[in-house]
C-alpha cells in the first residue's frame, strides 16, 4: 500500500509539476511575446523622416486640389439659383448649406494665396468677410422664402466671389447668373411627387 500511495504521490507531483511549469513556460511566453509585439508597435508608431516625407507626399497627392472644391461650390451654387426661382425653400437652403462647406473646403486647402507681386492673400479672412454678409443675406432671404431679397443678395455673393477672384490674381474668372441647372437628376419643383 505504501509503494502504491507513493506511486500516485509521484505521479501527482509529476502532474503538479508539469502543471506549474506549462503555467509559467505560458506566462513567459506571452510576456516575451507582448515585449515583441511592443517593440513592433514602437517602430511602427515612429517612422523614420524619409518614411515622413514620403508618407506626406502621398497623401498630398491624394488630396482634391483647390480647383476640385471650388467646381463643386460651383455645382451647388449653381443649383442653388433654381431652387430658389422654383420656390423650393428646403432645396435652397441645402444647397447653400453645401455652397458654404464647400468654400470652407475650398479655403482650407489653401488658406493663403500669393499674387502677382508676391503679397499674401489670406483667404480665411476674405471667406470670414464673404460669410458674414452676402452669404448671410442669401441665408436670411432662404429663410424669410423672399424671392426678390434672394436675388438681390445672390447678385451680391457673385460680386463678393469675382472680388475674391480679382484679389487671388484670377479676374479672368468672372461668375454670373446660371442659365442652367448644374444638375439633370434633381427635381426643383417642390409639388413633385415621386415616382415621377
Amino acid at each position: 500500500m505504501v509503494k502504491q500511495y507513493a506511486g500516485r504521490r509521484g505521479f501527482g507531483t509529476f502532474v503538479g509539476g508539469l502543471f506549474i511549469g506549462l503555467l509559467f513556460g505560458g506566462c513567459f511566453a506571452h510576456w516575451a511575446g507582448s515585449n515583441e509585439h511592443a517593440a513592433h508597435a514602437q517602430e511602427r508608431q515612429t517612422p523614420s523622416l524619409p518614411a515622413l516625407v514620403q508618407e506626406t507626399k502621398t497623401l498630398g497627392d491624394k488630396v482634391p486640389d483647390q480647383a476640385h472644391a471650388m467646381m463643386d461650390v460651383d455645382y451647388h451654387f449653381t443649383n442653388l439659383w433654381f431652387a430658389a426661382k422654383a420656390n423650393n425653400w428646403p432645396l435652397a437652403d441645402f444647397y447653400w448649406k453645401e455652397t458654404r462647406s464647400h468654400m470652407r473646403w475650398a479655403v482650407r486647402i489653401i488658406p493663403v494665396r500669393k499674387d502677382s507681386e508676391g503679397r499674401e492673400i489670406k483667404l480665411q479672412e476674405i471667406l470670414q468677410a464673404v460669410e458674414n454678409t452676402p452669404l448671410a443675406q442669401l441665408k436670411q432671404a432662404i429663410e424669410a422664402r423672399d424671392g426678390k431679397r434672394f436675388e438681390a443678395a445672390y447678385r451680391f455673393m457673385l460680386e463678393s466671389c469675382y472680388s475674391c477672384h480679382k484679389a487671388s490674381g484670377k479676374p479672368y474668372l468672372r461668375p454670373q447668373t446660371p442659365a442652367r441647372p448644374a444638375t439633370q437628376i434633381i427635381n426643383f419643383d417642390p409639388q413633385a411627387t415621386w415616382p415621377k
